[in-house]
Order: C-alpha cells, then structure tokens, then sequence
C-alpha cells in the first residue's frame, strides 16, 4: 500500500519530500541537533503539522564540504521511496556514508545529473524558485515535432492554468530535443511536451549550472572539485 504525503507526517519525511535530504540523512541532521521545529530543536519521531515552521540551523562548518556528480540511473528514487524501490542511499552507499543527500528531484523513469553534497547551504540557493538557475535536459518524445514546437516551447506554454517562463529549445532530431529551464515545477518537461501534443519517452538531465554530466556512465558519480567547483559555487554566492 502506498504511503500518502499526507499532514500530520514524520519531520524526516517531511524534510524528503521538501528536497532537503533523504530520511536518512534528514535523521543525521536531527541528531546533530541541526533543525528545528517551530523555534524549537527537533527531536526524532516530531511529526509535523500543515503550517509548520520547519528550520535548519547553518552551525559550524563541516570538517570538508563534499559535492559530486551522479548519474542517476532510471528506477532509483531521490526522495522517500516507497515498498521495494531503490534508493540513492541504497544505489551508492559508498556516498550516503559520508553524509551526503541528493539535492533536488529527479523522478523514477527520469535518469541523468544530480548533485550529491554535505552542504545544507546549496539547496535553498539551487531550489529557489525565485532564483533562475540553468538545469539543461534530452529529451525523447514519442511522436516527430511538429514545426511549431521549439517556438512555442521557448515563447512558453500552459501547463494546467501556469503559464511556464521562457525558456531555450534546440532541436536535436526528429523526436529529440534540449531544454533549458530556469524554474523546477513538478514534471514541468513532461508536462510542456503534453500541452505541445505529445509526449516524453525518455528525458535525461544533462547539466545543472555549469555542472555537466559528461561521460558519467549510469550509476557513476565523480567528484566536483576545482575550478569546477569555484565556478558552481560562485554562482550560487557562496
């Protein structure tokens, strides 16, 4: 039976469902007495209710902040999987035990990038939705596109009364195409192509501001370092 996202629900799951780690890591943030719960420090087991003020307390620096690249493959889930489905913890325990959590979503049939960290302070400034962070993805559809479609997808459609912001289309192929959007609503690719006519096959992110997924195999992650890392890091203020 799947489990509802439902109010009143457990503060780790709550902290999944919001982005900000995965339960695991939600409890690890717990512990160290790192979030707290309508101006209070959360214990294990809060239960959270619909209105709450949920809070993560920056606190000291980490002894080394860890960022990298995965290549998510499709069928691992980011956030709260349900029954039997893999997890990143599960799919890369080499990574989830050194305190890392996925920032942001990427659904169960989607594969590609997703970057993986210790540093609580990135979500916020990557998720914002008043922020217009680049997030390019590859997308195969299951009918040709039509003529019109790169200039409507760019221009923006109607996805169930939300107008999506301007955006930039490339045509790859008869089916294929790459995207770049500035905002993250829920299936937001998927959604547009519907409202185009059509629909998605296959999508695969392929870069989040200048981080690129490259050759990275699925299932693969590498360390982002270096300028790379000044570069990403720069662009989120930090």
């Amino acid at each position: 039976m799947q489990e509802e996202n439902t109010f009143p629900m457990r503060i780790n799951k709550y902290l999944a469902l919001q982005g900000i780690s995965t339960r695991r890591g939600a409890d690890e943030l717990i512990e160290k007495r790192r979030i707290t719960l309508n101006g209070r420090i959360a214990v294990l087991g809060d239960k959270v209710q619909e209105g709450d003020r949920v809070e993560i307390i920056s606190g000291k620096r980490p002894q080394k902040y860890l960022y990298f690249a995965y290549n998510k493959p499709r069928g691992v889930i980011t956030h709260s999987p349900q029954g039997e489905e893999t997890s990143i913890d599960e799919a890369v325990p080499e990574l989830s035990a050194q305190g890392v959590f996925p920032v942001g979503r990427l659904d169960k049939d989607s594969h590609g990038l997703i970057i993986l960290t210790n540093d609580g302070r990135i979500t916020d400034r990557l998720l914002n939705p008043n922020t217009e962070h680049e997030k390019e993805y590859v997308v195969k559809t299951k009918l040709p596109l039509r003529d019109s479609f790169e200039k409507h997808m760019e221009a923006g459609v109607d996805i169930e009364g939300y107008q999506t912001k301007p955006t930039k289309v490339q045509i790859l192929g008869e089916k294929t195409f790459a995207i770049t959007l500035t905002e993250g609503k829920k299936h937001q690719v998927r959604r547009m192509v519907v409202a185009m006519h059509n629909e998605v096959t296959d999508l695969k992110r392929t870069r989040v501001l200048n981080i690129k997924l490259g050759k990275l195999n699925a299932g693969e992650f590498r360390a982002i370092e270096g300028k790379e890392l000044e570069t990403f890091l720069k662009e989120l203020g930090l």
